[in-house]
């Protein structure tokens, strides 16, 4: 089971907290795994600011994941963060003639791979990863966002 806490304090536009927990459990269910996830809804300088920060990239970006870092004798379920900036999720689906709902999904799966400890440095990760990830959004009817159409 996963558990979901969305914060958006800017009220940006963004899916329902209903349809995150959805995409999440999706994820956990095809992984065999299960934890507490928080998702926080973001601007572009917030985004801007934390890519820089932590990844030493000074632009915005489309989702951060912050895997949880807690020693092995403290027990949590916490899997880690979040930060999904809304205009840049949005901007990405216009440009790429994608549904807006599906970009978020896409999305929200990507950076759940992440927290569980999946990359896409290497060729070879990229691959296992872009399958997974098309794997899960098969299984919600949202089409391969990695396919040319």
């Amino acid at each position: 089971m996963i558990q979901l806490e969305l914060i958006n304090e800017g009220n940006l536009s963004a899916p329902a907290q209903v349809e995150f927990e959805k995409w999440l459990k999706q994820v956990a269910e095809s992984l065999n795994t299960e934890g507490e996830v928080c998702i926080k809804i973001i601007d572009v300088s917030e985004s801007q600011y934390l890519n820089h920060t932590y990844r030493g990239k000074d632009k915005p970006t489309n989702v951060l994941s912050f895997p949880t870092e807690i020693p092995a004798f403290v027990e949590s379920r916490h899997l880690g963060d979040l930060a999904i900036c809304g205009p840049v999720v949005e901007q990405e689906a216009q440009e790429q003639n994608k549904p807006l709902s599906h970009h978020w999904a896409h999305m929200t799966v990507h950076g759940m791979l992440h927290l569980l400890g999946f990359d896409h440095i290497e060729d070879d990760e990229a691959t296992e990863m872009e399958s997974l990830e098309a794997a899960v959004l098969q299984q919600l009817s949202i089409a391969n966002p990695y396919s040319e159409f």
